[in-house]
């Protein structure tokens, strides 16, 4: 074997051995995995790694600390709150967090990660306790319970940024009723959605006597309107007669005279009727020693 074989041979080693040596923690190189972050601390001093790699450190001399950089997932315990209405839940969290700041972290939570899921756990109680607190049962169980979950969200993130602590979401798992209770809970929100049957059908009945009213005013003010427009077509008609009459009467008043005497003998006369009157009568003085005109020649 050449020499420069047998130094590259030994440089191999040594690198494999330095590697080797920075998985233990060990030796003048830091390994950072995909998904932590590392603190090298000297005299004091910190340098927090965060990219995947190797970094070199002084052996004996800066001591490195590892912390996780991926989302944790966090269960909280249940918890007993009562809702704005009065009612009474069990509710059943978690919360997706991560160390957004291993640096604050480490100041806040010596004792490591299962001091800071406790502050977690406290904080998300409390927020989730306040919020929810101020909503009644149906509003945390219907369509606003999305809103409500992002404001508890912001809420506990708020909190726990100065900690070095990040949160992307806090959701509920479940939202129960406490043992026992269902039935009451049951009886009062059948109660309260029969009373609010019983006030939409009030409503309803007052708005249809309202159109009611509304449609009988519109109908006789169209009858009367129709009735008015009648009544004066009428008049005028009226009036165009008796101008043809008065202008008939003035042309042949024994003309006018037998075509009123017509006019009164249709209305006076019908089917059924029977008259006693004396045959000199002036009513009948057009009948009296009446003929019927010569036919033409030809039937015309």
């Amino acid at each position: 074997m050449t020499r420069a074989a047998v130094v590259l041979f030994a440089l191999a080693v040594v690198g494999v051995a330095l590697v080797a040596a920075g998985n233990l923690g060990v030796g003048p190189l830091v390994i950072t995995r995909e998904g932590e972050q590392k603190m090298i601390l000297l005299l004091g001093d910190v340098r927090t790694v965060t990219s995947p790699g190797a970094t070199l450190r002084l052996p004996f001399l800066e001591t490195v600390q590892t912390f996780e950089r991926r989302w944790l997932y966090l269960n909280t315990d249940a918890l007993p709150i009562q809702t704005k209405d009065g009612e009474q839940l069990v509710v059943d969290n978690y919360a997706i967090w991560r160390i957004d700041d291993a640096e604050r972290f480490r100041q806040a939570f010596p004792a490591g990660r299962k001091e800071a899921e406790k502050r977690i756990d406290r904080v998300v109680a409390s927020v989730v306790r306040e919020v929810v607190g101020r909503h009644s049962l149906p509003e945390v169980l219907s369509e606003q319970r999305r809103p409500i979950m992002s404001e508890i969200s912001e809420s506990v993130r708020q909190q726990l940024a100065r900690e070095g602590i990040g949160v992307a979401e806090v959701r509920i798992n479940r939202t129960e009723l406490p043992p026992g209770t269902e039935e009451s809970v049951y009886a009062r929100m059948k109660t309260e959605r029969e009373r609010l049957a019983r006030k939409n059908r009030a409503e309803g009945e007052e708005r249809a006597r309202r159109i009611r009213a509304e449609a009988d005013r519109d109908a006789k003010i169209i009858v009367a309107n129709a009735q008015r427009d009648a009544d004066v077509t009428q008049g005028a008609g009226d009036a165009d007669a008796t101008r043809i009459y008065a202008e008939a009467y003035g042309a042949d008043p024994e003309f006018y005279a037998f075509v009123r005497s017509l006019e009164a003998y249709r209305k006076a006369l019908g089917a059924e009727t029977t008259l006693v009157l004396s045959p000199g009568t002036e009513f009948f003085r057009y009948l009296q020693g009446s003929r019927p005109p010569p036919a033409r020649e030809g039937g015309r």
